[in-house]
């Protein structure tokens, strides 16, 4: 028991400070060409389901953020904050990076492109039911705000990454990686996850509905070990958006509940297709 919680404590640690100094990075970076975002809006439909999904699969919640901004701003279509949060991973993007960074640019890269078709086909279905949204969105100009060093480090930094973050990641870390070790060791963990992965799928989308970084974890680690397949961290992943869906679950429970809909429904699709043919 000494040696796993000394084990599970160094990868927490490792993880955590890989994850911080990634966070500074992608903050940074969406900070300096927020004040861009307008001008790709104006170019229509086409152009939003490709910004919006480029924003989720930005590591983090800050591009999340965004789409949502600009949604209950009317800038933006319904779909296209469907495809943002498809492409959308939280914070576990980050672990993913840190733990097998190849295969997580090839998962953003398929939620990039799903986000895009799947964004496009939802206006498709949504006129075609004639399904209302975004009710109380209006439309107006889009205002990024002016950045200092000093709000920077004590706003984003800070209060953001630090506060808000951090001590999160590193909790949930710990937890799961004792859970799934402890499993392994003493419980046979590997065995009852092989032989119920039809299970395991429906588990992980139903997990992902939560409006919260953390829970989605346990999948991402139990695919780094192999003891799941890519479908079903695919399909996790469409489903989960992180804290993403907060500030728009603020803003209209109504709109919320219907972008996880038609994600859940997308999500446990390419799943089970995914799944029955052997990936």
């Amino acid at each position: 028991m000494k040696e796993i919680l000394i084990e599970v404590s160094f990868h927490t640690v490792k993880i955590t400070l890989l994850v911080f100094l990634m966070m500074l990075l992608v903050d940074l970076i969406g900070v300096l060409t927020k004040g861009k975002l307008e001008d790709l809006i104006k170019k229509g439909l086409g152009a939003q389901y490709v910004l919006t999904s480029f924003l989720g699969i930005t590591p983090g919640c800050f591009g999340a953020f965004i789409n949502v901004s600009l949604y209950i701003h009317g800038l933006i279509s319904f779909g296209a904050i469907v495809g943002g949060m498809i492409a959308t991973s939280g914070d576990e993007a980050f672990i993913m990076l840190s733990l097998f960074p190849r295969k997580a640019v090839f998962l953003f890269l398929i939620l990039f492109i799903l986000g895009i078709l799947f964004g496009w086909l939802s206006d498709k279905i949504i006129n075609l039911l004639k399904i209302k949204v975004c009710e109380e969105c209006y439309l107006h100009e889009y205002h990024p705000h002016k950045l200092t060093v000093n709000h920077y480090f004590k706003e984003h930094i800070w209060n953001h990454i630090l506060k808000k973050h951090i001590w999160k990641v590193f909790l949930w870390t710990f937890f799961t990686l004792l859970v799934i070790e402890l499993g392994l060791k003493f419980f046979n963990l590997e065995n009852l996850i092989k032989g119920n992965h039809f299970l395991i799928l429906l588990f992980s989308v139903l997990i992902g509905i939560l409006p919260q970084s953390g829970p989605h974890l346990i999948f991402v680690f139990l695919f780094s070990k192999g003891l799941i397949p890519f479908s079903i961290l695919l399909a996790s992943s469409i489903v989960q958006d992180g804290h993403g869906m907060l500030p728009l679950l603020s803003f209209s429970v109504k709109d919320s509940i219907k972008v996880k809909i038609f994600n859940f429904i997308f999500g446990i699709l390419i799943g089970i297709i995914l799944l029955s043919i052997g990936l």
